[in-house]
């Protein structure tokens, strides 16, 4: 049975295999979550919901296998287990994947094709100005770096924000992904948007 220390601060797993888990720790904590690390799927199973964090998305997939984390995961999200997931998080998260690996694997979650790097490489990386559906008090600053984009998406999933004529954020059900990393900006408002996804889960 997934924990929750209190109704209002529900807890939040980030996945630490690889990537920015200590940024994401400060920001859940900002609004309003109890983080915990999640390496292995007993810890998986004590969490109410996950964040998979930015990094690189092919070494996650094989950590995930190595750590017999993505059986679990894919049935965590299958049972509508709350998941965010950020830059290689979303990718992560895609259904199918374009300039992936032929061997990458994916937990899926969201009906959508996602391209690798589609921003470029490190050297490109930028920060911009995002309107994101949901979220109040103005756009929000994504900062995105070796970051994909959502090629297309099916019929159960939302488009929540776009960049240059490209989706950037998308939510199918309990599923939230974004391009760019918000942990980096001191700006909780997408994380708080989740805790409450979390909360009405």
């Amino acid at each position: 049975m997934p924990a929750t220390s209190t109704a209002d601060a529900p807890v939040i797993g980030v996945l630490a295999l690889q990537g920015d888990v200590r940024e994401h720790f400060a920001a859940l904590t900002a609004a309003g979550a109890t983080p915990r690390q999640v390496r292995r799927p007993e810890e998986l199973a004590e969490v109410a919901a996950l964040v998979i964090p930015g990094g690189e998305s092919t070494t996650m997939s094989k950590l995930a296998i190595i750590f017999g984390l993505l059986e679990p995961l894919r049935e965590r999200v299958r049972a509508g287990m709350p998941v965010y997931g950020t830059c290689a998080g979303m990718i992560m998260l895609a259904d199918k994947i374009l300039d992936g690996r032929d061997d990458q694997e994916t937990i899926g979650g969201i009906d959508m094709i996602v391209r690798r790097n589609a921003f470029g490489r490190q050297n490109e990386s930028f920060e911009a100005e995002v309107d994101i559906q949901g979220i109040e008090d103005g756009p929000v600053e994504g900062v995105f770096i070796r970051a994909p984009w959502v090629e297309s998406v099916g019929g159960g999933a939302e488009v929540l924000a776009t960049f240059d004529g490209h989706t950037v954020a998308v939510r199918q059900g309990n599923v939230l992904a974004t391009s760019f990393h918000p942990e980096l900006t001191g700006d909780h408002r997408v994380h708080r948007l989740f805790v409450e996804m979390v909360r009405g889960a």
